[in-house]
């Protein structure tokens, strides 16, 4: 029998200060209300500007936790895979700073950019290596400094981010484990809607300049309502061919982990996947938009608090600039 890509462990890391409601009030024209109405978000953590942290190092600690939940030692890593948008340097890839960090020996190393979706993304490529045979053992995170691209002078985006990190560890499935793993995923994309959520400025097409570095353009830009109207419904047909995959309905899922983008967005896929409210993962109200670090923080915290367990049939779906989308289907 073909082995399963099984996840083995996870964890998660989040800044400790916090950004409230309240303190947006005294920042741009806004209100508590206001933004838990639209968004279902009261607080969000932050590395609050300190230049001498970046995403890796809240990488690290999430790796860290994932490592020692699965026993494992960095030591035993083949490939480390890191899902994010606000990387430490423009080159190398996070992922090699990820992987000195930790002090892992030699490894593939790469960063994967597909925005909020990234973590999927990254679920797919460790099933695909260790189902393959290519490697045994795989560390998928997904980390964003969001705030350190967040224009807080746009009160429509600056209240949605927040910076953090999740990790899992995913393995070769051993003896006895076959019905365990990651069993399906599906990803998918459109290019044609880039421009509704983007950062304008700062790439090749147009570099930053000493003009240029004080523009808004250089932060990130999103059309919320279009992005809202495509996230529904690009997440439920993912979701949808996952459980087909797999061979599954709605009805077999103990809980579903989507990526924490907006409260309403969460709701309206839960009702068309007919799941009631308590097999719903949300923690946004907490976080905010952690992008690629919503999806593994939120399976930290629902395994961690014994909302999930071994043998759980776990559904994850995200959506998210490029535009990127993807499910993956795993029984823990």
């Amino acid at each position: 029998m073909m082995p399963s890509a099984v996840i083995r462990g996870t964890g998660h890391y989040t800044p400790p200060t916090i950004l409230t409601n309240a303190d947006f009030e005294r920042l741009v024209d806004t209100s508590n209300e206001w933004i838990l109405e639209r968004t279902g978000i009261r607080e969000r953590h932050v590395l609050n500007g300190d230049r001498k942290l970046a995403s890796s190092d809240m990488a690290v600690e999430a790796a860290r936790q994932a490592l020692a939940d699965a026993q494992m030692s960095p030591g035993e890593l083949e490939a480390i895979l890191v899902a994010t948008v606000t990387p430490d340097y423009p080159v190398p890839s996070t992922a090699t700073v990820v992987q000195h960090k930790l002090g892992a020996g030699p490894a593939a190393v790469m960063d994967i950019v597909a925005a909020c979706a990234g973590f999927i993304y990254g679920l797919a490529v460790a099933r695909a290596f260790i189902v393959s045979g290519v490697y045994r053992n795989v560390l998928v995170v997904g980390v964003e400094y969001l705030t350190s691209i967040t224009n807080y002078q746009d009160r429509n985006t600056c209240v949605l981010f927040g910076d953090g990190a999740g990790a899992v560890v995913v393995t070769r499935s051993r003896p006895g484990e076959e019905d365990r793993g990651i069993l399906s995923t599906f990803l998918s994309g459109d290019g044609q809607h880039k421009d509704l959520l983007h950062i304008p400025i700062g790439g090749s097409r147009e570099p930053l300049t000493a003009e240029t570095v004080a523009d808004p353009r250089r932060y990130l830009y999103m059309d919320g309502r279009e992005v809202f109207k495509l996230a529904v419904r690009e997440m439920v047909d993912a979701s949808n061919r996952v459980l087909t995959q797999a061979g599954v309905s709605s009805e077999d899922i103990d809980m579903l982990i989507p990526h924490q983008a907006n409260l309403r967005i969460i709701e309206a896929l839960g009702k068309r996947m007919k799941l009631s409210p308590d097999r719903v993962f949300v923690n946004i109200e907490k976080y905010g938009n952690t992008s690629s670090a919503s999806v593994p923080i939120a399976l930290d915290e629902a395994r961690r608090s014994g909302r999930i367990h071994d043998g759980s049939l776990v559904l994850s779906v995200a959506f998210g600039g490029g535009l990127t989308w993807g499910a993956a289907l795993y029984r823990l």
